[in-house]
């Protein structure tokens, strides 16, 4: 079977719903975690953006990684379960105890709440779609034998944290199904199809409720207090990385050694905390830039203002993750009109 292309069909090969060429092109609609607008930002945390109206919270983007911050979708979380369906080139999707490589046709599910990561593999190519909903779409906000009975079951199933669709498997292949012909009328928008989104998606959920047991024989992932350490060291980056804040102090928000607190990090993210912190600080220097283009700070008032008191370290940190320097970056990436709509962020990462 054949995957689908943007300018083609969103759907597989064999399907009847087809989006016409030359639609997704111009109507896709900007993921949150794609960080290639000043109004789509993530905060590599808990995703604090719109999925969809609490009436209807769905919705389906297709991403580009070459357009996005440093070639990824960088580490968050959201209450919402999302799909991911890879079109083009290799995706590297990791969680705080695994990693996974997708290719064209295959696809993932990603639980609600899981920190999450998604980047293409040595920096080239890479898009897919994602689709995003939440379970109370299907199942209500009150508790009702329907929930009780296809919901939580999934929800407190503790083994299921991702899983990779493959079309070769064809309980798999039901799922991808599913789940392009909901990204199809999501795309085309014909009358009545939130109603029929609704329809693919409990098409979906019967296949993943059925055989989720079976799930129950994989080795259970490494699950420790490593991930909600590392998100509440993450919220606290956040709020004060435009502060001189220390190890002791990242360590301390979440009532562990700085030792320890390292380790977690290391385990969860696969870098250190200070590390983290100055990928965090160089990515809000790009988000000030490409929100004043015509009013630029200077590049001293810049570095202050995300937590650096030495510009020298500024600019060294910068060409570090961005491969250019603040001055150039502003000068051809965020007043250049060429580039101005590829967003502030289609610096290639080195």
């Amino acid at each position: 079977m054949n995957s689908p292309t943007p300018s083609e069909t969103v759907r597989h090969a064999d399907s009847q719903t087809a989006v016409p060429d030359g639609l997704l092109s111009d109507n896709r609609p900007h993921h949150p975690a794609v960080e290639d607008a000043p109004d789509g930002i993530y905060d590599d945390l808990r995703e604090q953006n719109d999925f969809g109206s609490l009436d209807y919270p769905v919705n389906v983007f297709f991403l580009d990684l070459c357009k996005s911050y440093m070639n990824r979708i960088r580490w968050h979380w959201h209450e919402e379960m999302e799909v991911l369906i890879i079109n083009d080139g290799l995706a590297e999707v990791s969680t705080d105890d695994a990693s996974y490589t997708l290719k064209p046709g295959q696809g993932m599910i990603i639980n609600q709440n899981v920190m999450h990561t998604v980047y293409s593999q040595n920096h080239e190519n890479c898009t897919f779609y994602s689709f995003v909903f939440h379970p109370d779409f299907l199942f209500g906000h009150k508790r009702s034998y329907l929930q009780t009975q296809f919901l939580l079951p999934v929800q407190n199933f503790r083994l299921f944290k991702v899983l990779v669709l493959n079309e070769s498997n064809e309980w798999h292949e039901r799922m991808l199904d599913a789940v392009n012909d909901a990204i199809a009328v999501n795309v085309t928008k014909p009358f009545g199809y939130e109603i029929a989104t609704k329809g693919h998606l409990c098409r979906f959920w019967s296949e993943l409720i059925v055989k989720l047991p079976q799930l129950e024989t994989v080795p259970p992932p490494h699950v420790s207090l490593d991930e909600q350490r590392v998100k509440e060291a993450m919220l606290y980056i956040r709020t004060h990385h435009a502060e001189q804040i220390s190890l002791d102090e990242i360590a301390d928000s979440v009532h562990i050694s700085k030792s320890e607190c390292c380790r977690c990090f290391a385990r969860t993210l696969q870098m250190s905390p200070f590390e983290y912190l100055m990928k965090y600080r160089i990515f809000e220097a790009t988000k000030i830039m490409t929100a004043h283009p015509d009013e630029p700070v200077s590049i001293s008032d810049l570095a202050l203002s995300v937590g650096f008191n030495n510009t020298s370290y500024f600019n060294k940190v910068f060409k570090k993750y961005l491969g250019c320097t603040p001055t150039y970056y502003r000068t051809h990436k965020v007043l250049s009109a060429g580039d101005r709509d590829a967003g502030p962020f289609g610096v290639p990462t080195p």
